[in-house]
């Protein structure tokens, strides 16, 4: 750690926001306070008595603690950052991502296996549309897959590049989607909370640097309804006691072992409970629909975009399912712990893995299961999944449900039912969502 001017000190909250405090260098070390009726908030200040949040017995405190040696240095001249943990009375706060994804990596090692995740995020670029509002980033020149100038004018994809490498973010991949103005940001493979909090950090910066250079970068699932969405694929393996890819089998038709098909399986039982803790917004109902490639299908498949778990095609160390259901409304430390945690029930459970798609699963695929249609629907998946529920942790479930049905409250009063602007992203969303996301 080199020395610095001061210490920003963050955290995961529930509405995948970094809270925290900046920390003079020689005070850090006694981590933080903050009201634990934090967890009691929607992204427009208003507050529900959320199971746990304690609001109504006088919004005391929780403390944050760190270690001093996880403090590396910040995308701010001469600041320090570090993500830290969440805790009352020396125990930890149930409904806190971390302390969800600490939750679910402990139960794949009580069984043997250590979680290896990768994260990918997909963004939008926005500018100044001159009016106080938002326009997508001008880049006309742009294309699948670019690079350069012409698919990043300004420069903002690059100097969030730049940024990253300079404080040691491990990237893997930088280029432009499948729509304009639109990129993706891959991360190296890690340890699963090692890789959540390297993901949690940089999408920190990264919406700081653009912010800085008069743009808003935004991760929210659909912003241009004449566009594709923003997913945020998780990538896991399991390696075992002797170090190999658990999921991996050569002698298997396929090269997957048992364990990897029992650990699809799980995510395509549990995939509508899922959608609560990692679609959470009522935007991400308006991009998991058919023809989206985004994880609508219950469904997987070998090297298929299309399929909500996709199998790459390498039968190595780096045979990885990706799961490209979520996206970045949830905590990235939430929607790795569900999808660890749906896996690990499926292979508690010995589930039986349904055959790979066939087809191009576009409007049409091999089931005629899918993820809920709404963020209503996903709670009520989730308030009616108690295998789900209870591994995933209930004190965190129980602060999403009452978090999340004050928030589509609030979406049907300002706009109608969930259905009625399905194909808008309305007034509503821009103000609520959008300057957080």
């Amino acid at each position: 750690m080199t020395d610095h001017r001061r210490i920003r000190v963050l955290w995961p909250d529930h509405l995948a926001l970094p809270r925290g405090k900046y920390l003079p260098p020689d005070l850090a070390h006694r981590g933080t306070r903050h009201s634990m009726s934090v967890f009691t908030l929607l992204y427009d200040r208003d507050m529900v008595p959320a199971p746990g949040t304690r609001m109504l017995e006088g919004f005391p405190d929780m403390e944050c603690t760190i270690d001093m040696d996880g403090v590396r240095d910040g995308w701010e001249d001469g600041v320090g950052v570090v993500v830290g943990d969440l805790v009352e009375g020396g125990r930890p706060v149930p409904f806190a991502p971390r302390n969800a994804l600490k939750d679910a990596v402990a139960a794949w090692e009580a069984l043997g296996y250590t979680p290896k995740v990768g994260i990918e995020y997909e963004a939008f670029v926005l500018q100044p549309d001159g009016e106080g509002g938002w326009a997508p980033y001008d880049t006309p020149g742009s294309f699948v897959y670019g690079t350069g100038p012409m698919n990043d004018p300004a420069g903002i994809a690059g100097a969030i590049h730049d940024v990253a490498d300079a404080v040691g973010f491990r990237m893997e991949s930088v280029n432009t989607e499948y729509d304009e103005a639109q990129f993706e940001f891959t991360l190296r493979y890690d340890d699963a909370l090692a890789a959540a909090d390297e993901a949690f950090l940089f999408r920190a910066m990264a919406r700081d640097v653009a912010y800085g250079m008069g743009h808003l970068l935004t991760f929210l699932p659909r912003p241009l309804l004449d566009r594709g969405g923003n997913g945020v694929h998780v990538n896991f393996s399991l390696v075992d006691a002797d170090g190999n890819n658990a999921l991996l089998d050569p002698a298997g038709a396929d090269g997957l072992s048992d364990l990897a098909r029992q650990c699809i399986a799980g995510q395509l039982h549990h995939l509508s409970a899922m959608g609560a803790v990692c679609a959470p917004s009522v935007n991400s109902y308006k991009r998991l629909r058919p023809g989206q490639m985004s994880g609508y299908w219950a469904n997987w498949g070998h090297d298929h975009r299309c399929a909500t778990v996709r199998v790459n095609p390498e039968r190595d160390a780096s045979t990885r399912l990706e799961n490209r259901m979520p996206d970045a409304t949830s905590p990235i430390h939430t929607t790795v712990a569900a999808v660890l945690t749906a896996a690990r029930l499926g292979v508690e459970a010995g589930l039986d893995c349904p055959d790979a798609e066939t087809g191009d699963a576009l409007e049409e695929a091999c089931t005629d299961r899918f993820v809920a249609d709404s963020l209503g629907g996903a709670l009520e998946a989730l308030a009616g999944d108690t295998a789900f529920a209870d591994a995933l942790g209930r004190g965190l479930v129980d602060q999403v449900l009452a978090i999340k049905e004050a928030e589509v409250g609030r979406y049907v009063e300002a706009v109608g039912d969930e259905a009625s602007a399905r194909d808008e992203f309305t007034d509503w969303e821009k103000a609520f969502y959008l300057p957080y996301l």
